[in-house]
């Protein structure tokens, strides 16, 4: 670097400056990589979480929705139970 060619404080220190610059870089590379790990991590997750709530959305209006009362049946209803009749003969 600079204080192999120049024996000067100055050019110590700008190597020593360039030195740590280039250990801070690597520092913020390795932490953008884990970053963006853990991003397409998430994003995978959250693909996974989306269809389900997609599902629940749509589901939902369907269970808030009032239901029928059932149809009565026009004509006569017999409560009771049919006796059986015996022809005699």
């Amino acid at each position: 670097m600079l204080a192999a060619i120049l024996n000067t404080a100055r050019a110590i220190a700008v190597s020593v400056f360039v030195a740590r610059a280039f250990v801070k870089l690597r520092g913020m590379l390795k932490t953008n990589k884990e970053l963006a790990r853990k991003l397409a991590d998430l994003e995978r997750k959250l693909e996974t979480h989306d269809g389900a709530v997609r599902s629940l959305m749509s589901a939902i209006p369907q269970l808030m929705a009032p239901r029928e009362p059932p149809k009565e049946k026009i004509g006569f209803q017999l409560r009771e139970k049919r006796t059986a009749y015996s022809a005699r003969g």
